[in-house]
């Protein structure tokens, strides 16, 4: 290995000279990336990794043979710069830019420096000191330096020239640039020739697992510009032909898409418009399929439909229909939406090989066929030796047939990341442990029962020996992640029967180390940050930890991590003025672990800070000033504030917006207004909308989302058609917008029932929030695909949407002739469940009836994943299921597995008699009980197992989870209060009766003492519990810890006890959990306390929006006040410009 001294002379010299020696960039180039390095560095320190260790850096300098051709005076120098660098950095000061570093310093480097054949060594280096280095080492800031510097070299020099061992050196050294997108969005701005649009490209390909999924489309469209201006001396964007003298715009039958182009592109291929493939001529692109190339960019795991297809198609035409089948194994994510006419057992496993990304939803009829076609020639015991994941497709009777061995054998290959379902879970750990389910098993043993491990009974887990499964990290965390909270604790309690909580949390992995209690970790004996910098802790324990290190005066900012979560507005104001900075940058650099309420106390704490510096600071702010603030905190700025920003900095402005997370900013924030009315007039000079074109979209940002109708109806009809395919990506747009906003949708586009494939892939999304919109979209053949890849794009897809794509998928209509007439009536079939998963919640109770016995055995464990049936429907569901499998009081264990949540279509008086062993209580937990229903189930569980409630543990309570609401208020007495105070927090989710949370509620003041002495951890680990409290109790509770009760809590308190509430209490509840409080409650606030339910929402005062007001109305009220008051009238239009 290296010295570590020779890695950090190489970052000297790369640092203070490299860049100040480049002969073949100009200076803009260059201060854009001293700027970057300036920003990595930043990063390092303010993510909390160690600084370099300056004796081993002053050891260096007395080394002669570290670097030749270097002499006495150099070094110092060298010395004094990084020394000069490193204090910028770490002191947290306000940073010069790289550029005005000692003209000396510069001068008396040589172009010596600048020679690609040393930069890869000196890189060697650097990467040889990392090698058994945490990441979270000074090796941050040696990879900050080398990053620009090899983004440099990368896209100057040609690729076919170097090493390649040089070559990989430094892309490794330029990963880091991935992260910054405003540098990128910046080289997508540029034009640049042939050469440098190939180096660039290289490194995008490389990069591009890391480039968030927004960027990708910029960096294809940048792309496609490049090489049509090069290649074809036109260009695609009208907008810029303005701009480009002596470029015309590319006629639409172009053929840009050749094979070089195509090699170009890589895997941004995946993010072009699908009219696009028609660019490309039919020899060029089968020449590119057959090369080895087309496969290695195929490594996006999906791609949209429309693409697929087109590119499907056309590379099937490059074949026979006899050949291509020879050739699946090159398609990659294409392979999704390929329907084989024909299929043999080669051919079959071939294809399932490739289907492993695709939305399972679309493909499950498929796999079928494919596993249906490889049994015809094979046994189960041959398919689970060749089907990897597939495998999944045999039935639980399939796996019950193979030979231990040859399953012992097949879960190594299978590895720790397949899905089984219940009954193959169940086949397969009787398979392996008999009889006795709760004998003991070694750590060896265990490692090899991952792919199972979430079968496993808890009993067995209790048992596991500490010092065996600690000696496997890797195993137990891989074990680790298939568990659930109950098994996870049963494996926990185990554990410190041998150890004590000092030795046993440093070594747990993430998820073990979540169900450790906030007593445990007490117990721990954490008093350093360097004890708890590299895990990841719940909100709760976070919580604890940021308390004990404020209380230990031990609290630095940018080395909490996940600590982060769990700091206070308190902590954050009683931060000096100093240190002011340091924490609004540590605060920004985790968005994670952030929250709305924390993020706008770090800003209100850094403006107030900077407002001491001068009263008129945000009036006369420079653009190295406005530049210091961080992008997430700038967004919290007053409105008043943000209107008197001079146009100076309008630049600087629009980049922070640019990478600003406006997630971080509440939803009715009078901040994003303000923000979107900024932002326009920086682009438009503040001049009309009108002026606007499609080139200044994106550096709204993520403020695209937040334009409003009175605004959009002020641009040219192409830069509007362009702002709605922006729009179209938006996570969130206003609720008091959308309905203008469609209406603008479909004047723009048509009528939405006679949209193209295309039209709905780049405008779609801005529909799905509306039922009726989303209802006309055309039943064409093409939509159902389009609308499962948008479902798979989004975290919370809405109930529009799942409708839509139910009906596609259940509908079939007679002919053209009759579609308005009438419809074949629907009736669930074995692959119709199998494709709609949990949207088979959408079947009418009369449609489930008409389901065959069969269909329903073949698919029950689908239909009884679901937790939200209505009444109407577990009646039919459980009708079905004594048909099945005969009466309730027959039904075994398997079968109560395979109901789940039809279960909950019983009586109670059945539901007391279900065979329910604690090791499948947690699963069926999370169905919709009732309270009646809970205290039937609780009682047949505890009759079943033989157990009293003094005699459940932490890993029952876990469990139980919900369930434990239907314990009695006697038996909740009997509760152990030390396994309670362990079992808690992982208790998530708990509804109960207010009668039963009540009780729940006592037993939590047992545990943890009179409510106004909760503290924000326990107030955490009690979640919904809280609602039990009775008016006096929560009138009790601390006002700072309101920020950590539970969203789902709110709801459940009832109004009059919701009403006790004090201004302090609603302020401090914040804008997520403010949004929960129902209309009952809210009736019967006072004034006052409505204000300040209002302050939680919006993250202001209502004082302070009055005080800023920028003519933006009420968000309520928009309109009303426009036509009674005139002064708002002007205001409005000012704001509308």
């Amino acid at each position: 290995m290296a010295p570590k001294g020779g890695a950090y002379l190489v970052l000297l010299i790369m640092a203070s000279a490299v860049l100040a020696q480049l002969p073949h960039m100009g200076p803009q180039e260059k201060a854009e990336l001293e700027k970057v390095t300036e920003k990595l560095m930043k990063k390092c320190y303010y993510r909390g990794y160690p600084e370099p260790n300056l004796m081993q850096v002053n050891s260096v300098f007395n080394s002669s043979g570290s670097v030749q051709n270097r002499d006495a005076n150099q070094s110092n120098s060298l010395l004094s710069t990084f020394r000069h660098l490193l204090t910028l950095v770490t002191t947290g000061t306000n940073m010069k830019s790289f550029g005005q570093l000692p003209m000396d310093i510069s001068q008396k480097m040589t172009n010596q420096m600048w020679n690609c054949s040393n930069l890869p060594g000196m890189i060697e280096l650097m990467r040889n000191y990392s090698v058994g280095i945490p990441k979270e080492d000074s090796g941050c800031y040696m990879q900050a330096f080398a990053a620009p510097l090899s983004w440099a070299t990368l896209t100057t020099q040609d690729k076919n020239s170097m090493d390649s061992n040089d070559y990989r050196k430094l892309m490794w050294a330029v990963t880091p640039m991935a992260g910054l997108v405003p540098f990128l969005k910046k080289q997508l701005l540029m034009n640049v020739d042939i050469p440098k649009l190939k180096n660039t490209m290289d490194i995008m390909k490389d990069m591009h697992d890391r480039i968030p999924p927004g960027q990708r489309t910029r960096v294809a469209q940048w792309a496609k510009d490049q090489i049509t201006q090069n290649y074809f001396s036109c260009t695609i964007k009208p907008w810029m032909y303005t701009v480009l003298k002596r470029v015309d715009i590319c006629a639409p039958s172009l053929k840009w898409l050749n094979l070089e182009a195509l090699t170009i592109m890589g895997p941004y291929l995946s993010y072009l418009p699908p009219n696009d493939v028609d660019s490309s001529s039919k020899v060029e692109l089968c020449e590119f399929f057959s090369s080895a190339k087309f496969k290695s960019i195929m490594k996006v795991p999906m791609m949209n439909p429309t693409l697929s297809k087109k590119l499907l198609q056309r590379i099937q035409e490059c074949f026979s229909s006899q050949e291509f089948p020879e050739h699946v194994e090159k398609l990659g994510p294409l392979a999704c939406y390929y329907d084989p006419p024909e299929l043999n057992p080669d051919f079959s496993g071939k294809l399932l090989s490739q289907l492993d990304h695709c939305d399972s939803s679309q493909i499950k009829g498929l796999k079928t066929r494919l596993v249906s076609s490889l049994r015809s020639l094979s046994s189960p015991a041959q398919i689970i030796q060749h089907l990897s994941s597939i495998v999944t497709a045999l039935s639980a009777k399939e796996i019950a047939t193979v030979p231990s061995n040859n399953l012992t054998q097949a879960l190594k290959k299978l590895g720790p990341n397949i899905q089984w379902t219940r009954s193959q879970l169940h086949a397969l750990i009787e398979k392996h442990l008999g009889e006795k389910k709760c004998k003991q098993i070694s750590g060896m043993e265990l490692m090899k029962l991952q792919p199972v491990a979430e079968g496993l009974p808890n009993c067995i887990l209790k048992q596991v020996k500490a010092v065996e499964v600690l000696n496997e990290p890797e195993g137990l965390k891989n074990i680790s992640k298939r568990l659930s909270r109950g098994q996870l604790m049963a494996m926990l309690v185990g554990m410190l029967k041998e150890m004590h909580p000092p030795e046993l949390v440093p070594k747990l992995s993430s998820q073990l180390l979540n169900v450790v209690s906030i007593n445990i970790l007490a117990d721990a004996n954490v008093t350093s940050l360097d004890q708890v910098t590299n895990k990841t802790w719940t909100l709760s324990q976070a919580a604890y930890l940021a308390k004990k290190m404020a209380d230990l005066k031990k609290l630095q900012f940018r080395k909490m991590r996940s600590v982060l979560q769990g700091i206070t507005c308190k902590m954050i104001n009683e931060v000096p003025d100093s240190g002011v900075m340091e924490m609004a940058l540590a605060m920004t650099e985790y968005p994670e672990w952030r929250s709305k309420v924390q993020a706008g106390c770090a800003a209100k704490k850094l403006f107030a800070t900077l407002v001491k510096k001068r009263a008129d600071y945000f009036k006369t702010i420079t653009e190295q000033e406005l530049d210091m603030i961080p992008s997430d905190l700038l967004l919290h700025l007053l409105p008043s504030d943000v209107d008197d920003l001079p146009s100076s900095v309008c630049p600087i402005f629009l980049d922070k917006m640019e990478e600003a997370n406006i997630s971080s900013l509440p939803l009715n924030s009078p901040s994003r207004p303000a923000l979107t009315k900024k932002a326009l007039f920086c682009l438009t000079n503040g001049t009309d909308l009108s002026s606007l074109t499609s080139g200044d979209l994106p550096k709204l940002g993520p403020l695209v989302c937040e334009l409003q109708p009175s605004q959009l109806r002020l641009m040219n009809p192409d830069v509007l058609n362009s702002t709605f395919q922006e729009m179209a990506s938006c996570k969130h747009i206003p609720q008091q917008y959308r309905a203008d906003i469609i209406k603008m949708v479909h004047q723009t586009f048509g009528n939405s029932s006679d949209w193209t494939e295309d039209t709905v892939e780049s405008v779609g999304p801005l529909l799905l929030c509306d039922k009726f919109a989303t209802s006309a979209l055309p039943n064409k053949p093409w939509l159902k695909d389009v609308l499962h890849y948008m479902k798979s794009q989004s975290s919370d897809p809405s109930d529009a949407l799942k409708k839509k794509i139910f009906a596609l998928t259940t509908t079939t209509t007679a002919s053209n002739a009759t579609r308005k007439k009438r419809e074949i009536m629907r009736e669930p079939t074995g692959n119709l469940i199998q494709q709609l998963g949990m949207d088979n919640v959408y079947w009418s109770a009369g449609e489930l009836d008409k389901m065959s016995n069969s269909t329903f055995l073949a698919t029950v464990e689908i239909l009884g994943e679901i937790p939200n049936y209505s009444a109407d429907q577990l009646a039919v569901l459980s009708k079905k299921a004594t048909e099945a499998f005969g009466p309730v009081s027959q039904m075994n264990e398997s079968v109560v597995i395979q109901l789940e949540c039809i279960n909950q279509g019983f009586s109670n008086s059945h539901l007391e008699n279900l065979p329910l062993p604690m090791d499948i209580v947690e699963r069926i937990s999370r169905c919709g009980w009732t309270q009646s229903q809970m205290e039937s189930l609780w009682r047949g569980i505890a009759k079943y197992n033989n157990l009293t409630a003094q005699q459940l543990g932490a890993a029952d309570m876990v469990s139980l989870n919900r369930l434990i609401c239907g314990l009695s208020s006697g038996e909740i007495r009997q509760l152990n209060i030390s396994a309670f105070k362990r079992a808690v927090a992982s208790m998530d989710g708990i509804k109960c009766s207010f009668q039963s949370l009540q009780q729940l509620k006592t037993l939590a003041v047992a545990a943890f003492g009179k409510p106004g002495t909760w503290t924000e951890p326990q107030v955490v680990d009690l979640g919904n519990i809280l609602a039990g409290l009775v008016a006096s109790e929560l009138a009790s509770l601390d006002p700072s810890v309101f920020p950590f009760v539970s969203r789902t809590c709110i709801p459940l308190i009832p109004p009059n006890n919701f009403a006790v509430l004090s201004v302090a209490q609603l302020e401090a509840l914040g804008p997520d959990s403010a949004v929960m409080v129902t209309t009952e409650q809210r009736d019967l606030l006072n004034n006052e306390q409505l204000t300040a339910l209002e302050t939680a929402l919006t993250g202001f005062r209502q004082e302070a929006q009055r005080a800023s007001q920028s003519g933006a109305p009420s968000l309520s009220a928009e309109g009303l006040t426009a036509f009674t008051k005139p002064l708002l009238l002007l205001l409005i239009g000012f704001l509308l410009l």
